[in-house]
């Protein structure tokens, strides 16, 4: 459910943002963990909606999507700063539903993307407290193959490396951690060792303008390939009830039921109730005897 503030706000943004839920954008999972959406907004009075997950079973129309040459995509994970940038400006366009042409609104998204940048920047960098590690899997394109789809794309969402300029048009993060903030939580594996076994995927989002080219597909399978890489057993995505594209991408790609939010706390968190859904992957972990939180083989010098 979307909120409206309407009271004074104290930063000197003007009331211009709109965020709707877009349920022709966001294909699903957690984004408590972006600062800029959190509910904490609330108190700064801020004037905006927050959208929290798509909540109906729209998607892209096909006029309005473009198919894509998929021998130049690239999905990997980086922590190059530029490509984070252009991972933070993809989100911010496509969970917040902006009311153009409004005085100040550039300022405004580059307040809203500045916020995230820095929290994405402290994930990745593992200086975020609770979490073992955090990966941000992009989805590139060339920018000459996007420019001829979406020229505002291009802009918000471009970087350079290695002397090629590239556009982010999907992103995720894999965090490596017991639980998300405000979520249910996971219960695989259990006891001892779930904080390096378990992981969520958040901040799951692609470009409008190329849903329908299977790129929530390629960013899933990729964030299965580095949890793997990682020891991760265990892998958790939440979604909204009545996500039906998030829920059909999830299923269609192993993930589960294991259980949902009660009605309750989704009236208290003021947002559509949520399903945590789980995956396994091919890791099987020994523990010590002592249950030092080690590997076996890679315990303590006392094991």
């Amino acid at each position: 459910m979307a909120i409206q503030i309407s009271t004074p706000s104290p930063l000197p943004f003007p009331p211009h943002v709109s965020l709707a839920l877009q349920s022709n954008h966001i294909y699903g999972g957690d984004v408590a963990s972006l600062p800029s959406f959190r509910r904490r907004h609330r108190s700064l009075g801020l004037y905006c909606q927050l959208s929290e997950h798509l909540t109906t079973s729209q998607i892209a129309s096909p006029s309005r999507t473009r198919r894509i040459d998929k021998s130049l995509l690239s999905v990997s994970e980086t922590c190059l700063e530029s490509e984070l940038w252009a991972a933070t400006r993809l989100r911010v366009r496509t969970f917040y539903d902006f009311k153009e042409h409004t005085f100040g609104i550039e300022d405004h998204k580059r307040y809203l993307s500045e916020r995230e940048f820095e929290a994405l920047k402290e994930r990745v960098a593992g200086k975020r407290k609770g979490f073992r590690r955090v990966a941000c899997i992009n989805a590139t394109l060339p920018m000459s193959l996007v420019l001829g789809l979406s020229a505002d794309l291009c802009a918000s969402c471009k970087f350079s490396h290695n002397g090629e300029d590239r556009v982010v048009v999907g992103t995720l993060d894999l965090n490596q951690c017991l639980s998300l903030s405000d979520e249910i939580i996971g219960k695989k594996p259990e006891g001892i060792g779930a904080d390096i076994a378990r992981a969520y995927i958040s901040n799951v989002c692609v470009a409008e303008e190329l849903h329908r080219n299977g790129l929530g597909y390629e960013l899933i399978a990729e964030s299965k390939r580095v949890a793997e890489n990682w020891g991760i057993s265990d892998l958790y995505v939440h979604v909204a009830v009545n996500n039906e594209p998030a829920k059909n991408l999830y299923v269609k790609t192993g993930f589960t039921l294991e259980s949902d939010e009660p009605a309750w706390q989704a009236r208290f968190m003021d947002r559509p109730r949520r399903l945590l859904l789980w995956t396994g992957l091919p890791i099987t972990y020994e523990f010590c005897s002592c249950k030092c939180d080690y590997l076996t083989g890679r315990g303590s010098a006392d094991c």
